[in-house]
């Protein structure tokens, strides 16, 4: 397993952080980790884990500022289904499907609920 700088995660200890020798991307997760847990977690029986875990990789590769955006956008009465759509596309064309096709579910219930901008 690797941080997402690449480092190996026996490099992270509380010494090389007292040291200043960390970086933020040295305690962020990489794609492959998420990837992996996922696979344990389906071959365990958690299919909807293992699905978190694969969305959460495909988002690794977004700004935090980009992130926030996203889950501001799915807050109820946040967006219109036009712009659920965009952003669907969005994601997809960023190599997200997995977060395209769930802000696309999220949209179809919003519809049916009455949780869409006007």
């Amino acid at each position: 397993m690797r941080s997402f700088s690449g480092r190996s995660i026996v490099e992270l200890t509380v010494g090389s952080l007292h040291r200043g020798e960390l970086t933020p991307d040295d305690v962020r997760i990489h794609p492959d980790t998420l990837r992996h847990q996922a696979s344990v977690a389906a071959a365990h029986g958690n299919p909807q884990l293992a699905d978190n875990l694969l969305r959460a990789a495909e988002l690794t590769a977004f700004a935090e500022d980009e992130i926030l955006a996203l889950y501001e956008a799915l807050r109820p009465h946040r967006s219109t289904a036009a712009q659920l759509s965009g952003l669907a596309t969005s994601l997809e064309s960023r190599a997200a499907p997995r977060c395209a096709a769930l802000v696309r579910e999220a949209a179809a219930v919003y519809a049916r609920r009455g949780l869409l901008k006007p």
